[in-house]
């Protein structure tokens, strides 16, 4: 005989992975904006230390006396710009992250609150339409572990950011592309297949 907690179990299963979908995809779509800000603070860092190396007096821009420090000026706020955009970004990371973790917990309490009325059977049983609880389980706290690791690791890469350090500036679009995982959002889009039927029944 089924446990009555199952059915609520199977719902919040259901609603979790709905909202982990829709988190996917938001998340690629604020990483996507943010590729093209962190390009851009690697350039300006890359033309602030040409700026640098350049003794404008000795060329015939000297009768602009100004012109280095105006420049100067320029790419700083325009790094300074980019790296508030890139926060602005990580705030909607951090939105997604908290959702979803939010949703994930709300599972794990429910099945908290009824693991004396399912027997292990109940747990670990498969069908054609639905993975096992526990596998399901198993994909949302790996999801929800990617998620949180994911904005920690962008989120501490940002806060070494300034515009005084040149080496840093410049290395961040290479260290920010260090931290793609493709093999786990792989294994997100994997478990969203096969938890397909199960969340349309």
């Amino acid at each position: 005989m089924s446990s009555p907690a199952l059915p609520l179990i199977h719902q919040a299963l259901r609603k979790s992975f709905q909202r982990l979908e829709s988190s996917q995809k938001v998340w690629a779509s604020v990483l996507a904006e943010c590729s093209p800000l962190i390009a851009s603070v690697g350039n300006l860092a890359e033309q602030l230390r040409a700026l640098s190396s350049l003794h404008l007096p000795s060329t015939p821009l000297n009768v602009f006396p100004d012109l280095e420090d105006r420049l100067r000026f320029k790419l700083l706020h325009a790094v300074d710009t980019a790296l508030v955009r890139l926060n602005e970004q990580m705030c909607s990371l951090q939105s997604v992250r908290d959702s979803f973790s939010n949703q994930v917990s709300a599972v794990f309490q429910l099945y908290e609150q009824n693991r004396d009325s399912l027997d292990a059977s109940t747990v670990m049983e498969r069908s054609a339409m639905a993975p096992s609880i526990c596998d399901m389980m198993g994909w949302l706290q790996d999801a929800e572990h990617h998620y949180r690791q994911q904005f920690v690791r962008r989120k501490a890469l940002l806060q070494t950011l300034r515009a005084d350090e040149l080496s840093l500036l410049e290395s961040s679009p290479k260290r920010w592309k260090s931290l793609e995982s493709p093999s786990m959002e792989e294994n997100i889009t994997d478990a969203l297949d096969k938890v397909s039927f199960f969340i349309e029944e």
